[in-house]
């Protein structure tokens, strides 16, 4: 029953880490560019959360969707003034741009939320539900309900509608893009704001499970790389993949082991992926 529970568990905290995962793969599918911002960007949907729930009196619901549509808001404004002026070839630029941008971002949130944690409390707290007779609190079931909607929502877009198969294109060939008329730039505006949005919204349903504070994004920016590299750089399924993998991993070695040895098990696993499957478990040559 303990290992079973684990395993739940796991598959529950893996299915919201796959919104932070699926929205970093889908930002350097596009753009080629690895967000180290994408950490602070997951700080700013929980703290939204946060304010809404606690000072503005806003249900959990309504207040996790326009917490995403804030953060989508701040990424468009991101792609605007910075991301879109990267050109292809300027890896490095890209990595050092959205670090400076992560470290100002932090310490902005610090100065005007303070760096004390705060406990989020919600209508759906210290409730749980049974699956199989199993246990599993309301609101992270709550939370994957999100994460199952958003992705399958993302993944009938990208290939079922013109501007998602827009999207793949311009992932896949740059170039060919740019001769059949494609503008890449509006592309890769939406990309980016869809990406934002995915990683805001994956604060905002985890603000009641975890403390929140802006310093919290550090922890799960890595996680997020992880779960990248372990599926392949710009490979969306595999981001999900990946994402239930490290989730399983964490719960079994936080539950059979210490808590010490979660963030250890995730880099194990993503060393042992590197050493056997240097592109992942999909490749990066698979795209979106």
């Amino acid at each position: 029953m303990l290992v079973s529970t684990l395993i739940l568990n796991g598959l529950v905290m893996g299915a919201i880490y796959a919104l932070i995962g699926v929205g970093l793969s889908l930002i350097f599918g596009v753009l080629e560019i690895v967000n180290f911002a994408h950490g602070q960007i997951y700080t700013l949907g929980a703290l939204a959360l946060a304010l809404l729930v606690g000072h503005f009196g806003f249900g959990f619901l309504p207040a996790a969707f326009v917490s995403a549509l804030g953060v989508a808001s701040f990424g468009y404004l991101l792609y605007v003034l910075f991301l879109r002026h990267i050109r292809k070839g300027e890896f490095e630029r890209g990595i050092i741009l959205t670090l400076g941008i992560g470290i100002v971002v932090q310490n902005a949130l610090i100065h005007f939320y303070g760096a004390t944690p705060q406990i989020v409390d919600t209508e759906f707290s210290f409730k749980d539900i049974s699956f199989l007779e199993l246990r599993v609190e309301m609101i992270k079931a709550i939370a994957v309900g999100f994460a199952i909607v958003s992705i399958t929502t993302l993944h009938l877009v990208l290939t079922r509608t013109r501007f998602g198969m827009a999207i793949r294109a311009l992932s896949q060939n740059r170039e060919a893009a740019l001769v059949v008329g494609m503008r890449p730039t509006i592309i890769a505006g939406h990309a980016v704001v869809i990406g934002t949005a995915l990683a805001g919204l994956a604060g905002a349903v985890l603000a009641p499970v975890f403390t929140v504070h802006p310093l919290m994004g550090a922890p799960i920016l890595f996680k997020a790389f992880a779960i990248v590299i372990i599926g392949g750089l710009g490979h969306l399924p595999g981001a999900v993949v990946a994402s239930l993998i490290i989730g399983v991993s964490e719960s079994l070695a936080g539950g059979l082991g210490s808590a010490s040895l979660q963030d250890a098990a995730v880099f194990l696993v993503m060393i042992a992926m590197l050493q056997f499957r240097p592109m992942g478990l999909f490749g990066k040559g698979v795209r979106i």
